[in-house]
């Protein structure tokens, strides 16, 4: 199971980082929207299919997780006919590696080796440019920390919120339509996305703002799915919540991506998911294994939520600072201009 979860993960950064290495840079953010509304109606599917075969058809777990098998592979297959990236997504020694390969077709074979040697040099302080380079702007450093910190506090009440859903109604003494809700929340999720698609907004002034908005209607969201005894508020806390990290992860990645290079795609975005998934794990083991705190779920969530609510406070106080900072004639973006500057620096320093 934590293989599989694992290879999961890793697929979707990688999928995301090829998707980018295929389009133009100004249909970033439709191609965002669309990507990620079209894996929430997946889950969509995915749900309510589960939902309406336990349900309606009486199946087990067995077949169902058969069924997913399926359904992955046949997507496996797909993936081969799938168009190949015009550049390379991987770090290179441009120049290192070119003047590697022609001096071993014209020098002897002890200064062949030397070359390589340099060569080999050359692409190492390449790539350590390149993967620095990659966190130098200050504005990607606030969008991979929101992305790190956020997904982290997603990802662990996406993992215990079906016991919350039981603590509120057992599933014992009710009827549960837990894969009807995850549906019906991926479908509203999927909606938020797709909407950023058409969205026209200067993110460099207003996006640090909008995380903290969001973020602390995500935040009351939770506090709202951890204080109610309804099962239906819960159900809508929960959508609220996942509707509101839908829309900003999507702004994220793509703010993210239209200003790294190629090669920094998938560095960038699997330095953040590792982040999220490093501290998702602290906190279960903080507050969720016995061995330490191991505090009752409606707890648990009120630290999730107290935990966003920080998220929300932090990003607040400096989207306010950001759009007063920033003056209001038009002009290229500072993201932009230390965009440059950085693209600069790093290839001033490989030649």
């Amino acid at each position: 199971m934590t293989i599989s979860y694992a290879v999961v993960t890793a697929s979707d950064v990688a999928y995301f980082s090829y998707i980018y290495s295929i389009i133009p840079m100004e249909n970033y953010q439709r191609a965002t929207g669309y990507l990620r509304s079209a894996v929430l109606f997946g889950y969509t599917f995915g749900a309510g299919l589960g939902q309406i075969l336990i349900s309606l058809a009486g199946l087990d777990y067995f077949h169902i997780n058969a069924i997913t098998l399926g359904v992955v592979s046949v997507a496996f297959l797909l993936s081969f006919w799938l168009p190949k990236p015009k550049r390379s997504m991987f770090f290179k020694g441009r120049k290192a590696v070119a003047l590697g390969q022609k001096s071993q077709q014209t020098r002897p074979v002890g200064a062949a080796d030397e070359t390589v040697s340099d060569a080999g040099s050359g692409k190492r302080k390449m790539e350590h440019n390149d993967s620095t380079g990659c966190y130098i702007c200050r504005h990607l450093i606030y969008w991979s920390l929101w992305w790190a910190l956020a997904t982290a506090g997603y990802t662990q009440i996406m993992n215990y919120i079906q016991l919350m859903w039981d603590h509120i109604e057992p599933s014992a003494t009710s009827s549960v339509y837990n894969g009807g809700v995850e549906a019906a929340c991926s479908l509203v999720g999927a909606a938020a996305a797709l909407s950023v698609s058409h969205i026209k907004v200067n993110w460099t002034v207003w996006g640090e703002l909008a995380l903290g908005v969001f973020s602390a209607i995500g935040a009351g969201a939770v506090f709202l799915t951890a204080l109610t005894s309804n099962i239906w508020a819960c159900y809508a806390g929960y959508a609220l919540f996942k509707s509101c990290y839908m829309l900003l992860i999507t702004v994220t990645t793509f703010q993210i991506a239209a200003n790294l290079s190629l090669e920094c795609y998938a560095l960038t975005f699997g330095i953040n998911t590792f982040v999220a998934l490093v501290l998702q794990t602290v906190m279960t083991l903080i507050f969720v294994d016995e061995a330490t705190l191991g505090v009752d779920i409606e707890t648990q969530f009120i630290i999730y939520g107290s935990y966003h609510a920080a998220i929300s406070a932090l990003f607040m106080i400096r989207g306010v600072y950001t759009v007063c900072a920033t003056p209001s004639s038009p002009g290229p973006s500072d993201m932009e201009k230390e965009r440059d500057d950085t693209a600069e620096v790093i290839y001033a320093e490989s030649f």
